[in-house]
């Protein structure tokens, strides 16, 4: 097992230090055609759905902007493309964006775009885990540093157990699959594209455990190089492709598809986007669960900073979502 320590160590060299390849400055300036370049570092696919949808229909061109947007394979990474430099805004977890808060980084909070609920903790027939009591004393595969993490820690939570009662083993999201298959780990949880995958490779021997008891939220931040001007344009868009994937859900889902350019199958999509709710908001819940988190993170990870609710509000810039949607902005 990790201890406390040697994880905060792990997320902190993440998150205080920019990338090794990371340029002296963030792309920024003119594009063709004069318009102003926009560079976002996007990550889950279904949660920052609005962002493919945007993307695939080029929405920012309306908004008289230029988007430059990469995908990471998690909202880590995505998280570290905005602190690095290489991103001016970042599509992210909840998890990431409050590890960042607590490291002091320079990071504003603009949208909480989506919300879901519908986890599972996948597992071996042969292991025996009925019940997530029965993860007692077992090894189980997880992402760290990710919102996976904390879906985790809940779980454990609902039998009374906490990390320390298990043998936690950090792996990439892509890795829990083969390693249950190995027989490496007894469960695992990771995002919900990988379902499947595990389903296949395990065949007989597949088991999942429900779970529903943590809302993982999909963030749209700003580095400090993102103007609120550019932010504003961004979240105009966002909000466009929002009403376009509530008046057409199955072409939103199209559109995903293709932006993933061939990373999630059209199944996986058509399944679990229906099982996300979006709407950019900024809300007293999304507080509340920073705040719930921030308190975890400082407890189980020994990270520093303040997990008080108004230190963690100043991380909140209600500016550019109040100019687009006022009413969406509940939070004081």
């Amino acid at each position: 097992m990790l201890r406390p320590r040697a994880v905060a160590a792990v997320l902190l060299a993440a998150l205080l230090s920019p990338f090794a390849t990371a340029c002296g400055s963030s792309p920024s300036g003119p594009a063709d055609g004069g318009r102003p370049a926009v560079t976002l570092a996007a990550s889950d696919h279904l949660g920052g759905a609005p962002v493919h949808v945007a993307e695939e229909g080029d929405l920012w061109s309306a908004e008289g902007i230029t988007a430059s947007v990469t995908t990471q394979p998690t909202g880590r990474d995505a998280l570290n493309a905005v602190l690095g430099g290489q991103a001016q805004l970042g599509v992210v977890g909840d998890l990431p964006a409050v590890t960042a808060t607590l490291g002091g980084r320079e990071l504003r909070v603009v949208a909480d775009l989506s919300r879901f609920s519908d986890w599972r903790l996948l597992t071996r027939t042969d292991r025996q885990i009925t019940g997530f009591a029965a993860l007692k004393g077992r090894k189980v595969g997880v992402p760290q540093g990710t919102n996976v993490e904390y879906a985790l820690s809940r779980m454990l939570a609902s039998a009374q157990l906490t990390a320390a009662d298990v043998t936690v083993v950090n792996l990439a999201p892509n890795q829990v699959t083969s390693a249950l298959a190995r027989g490496d780990i007894d469960a695992g949880v990771t995002f919900p594209s990988f379902y499947d995958a595990a389903r296949t490779a395990l065949g007989g021997t597949y088991a999942e455990l429900p779970f529903t008891g943590y809302t993982a939220r999909t963030l749209l931040v700003a580095g400090p190089s993102a103007s609120q001007e550019s932010t504003t344009a961004v979240l105009r868009s966002l909000l466009r492709a929002q009403r376009e994937l509530g008046a057409d859900p199955a072409g939103a889902r199209k559109a995903v598809l293709a932006q993933s350019k061939g990373a999630l199958q059209a199944a996986y999509v058509d399944t679990f986007q229906p099982r996300y709710t979006y709407g950019a908001t900024l809300s007293p819940e999304l507080l509340a669960q920073l705040e719930e988190e921030a308190a975890w993170a400082k407890a189980a990870q020994n990270l520093p900073g303040s997990a008080d609710r108004a230190a963690l509000l100043k991380y909140l810039d209600a500016g550019p979502l109040t100019a687009v949607d006022p009413a969406a902005v509940t939070v004081r």
